[in-house]
């Protein structure tokens, strides 16, 4: 497991950035295996607990959404439902179905890369999140948003 020591500190945009990185890998690898390129990564304590990467076409599930497996890994690698202590990293902006998850997991905090205006869970608004959940986006937004384009730019 990789591991940033914070000394119980509130993560920097490095630790954000760091953490970012390894969820814009597994984009890229969703990207080689012709999937929507969507990484996420869960961090507790300084360490992943979790990656994933979109998962549709490889499973034939809609809901294969890289922050769900992500959810369902850090749940068993941790032995909890709850995830408050933990942030997720994900390279565009959750869905409604993923948000709505990230609300019943309570997770800790959001950081994400890439706004998704079309599907993004902020159409609803963030009133669909855990009340304690805190959100940061477009923490490396450019990387994130070029992988997407150029993904659906060689699908036209």
């Amino acid at each position: 497991m990789e591991k940033i020591k914070t000394n119980n500190r509130e993560p920097s945009l490095d630790d954000d950035e760091f953490f970012m990185r390894q969820a814009l890998r597994e984009a890229e690898a969703a990207y080689s295996e012709g999937e929507v390129p969507i990484g996420a990564v869960i961090v507790c304590g300084g360490s992943v607990v979790a990656r994933a990467h979109n998962q549709t076409e490889r499973l034939h599930d809609v809901t294969a959404h890289a922050e769900m497996i992500a959810f369902t890994s850090a749940a068993n690698t941790l032995g909890a439902k709850y995830l408050p202590d933990c942030t997720l990293y994900v390279t565009v902006e959750p869905c409604p179905m993923c948000a709505g998850a990230a609300s019943w997991e309570q997770v800790g905090r959001i950081v994400y890369g890439a706004a998704d205006p079309k599907k993004g869970f902020s159409l609803i608004g963030s009133a669909m999140l855990h009340p304690r959940t805190k959100v940061l986006g477009g923490v490396m937004e450019q990387e994130c948003a070029q992988l997407m384009k150029e993904f659906f730019k060689r699908k036209r």
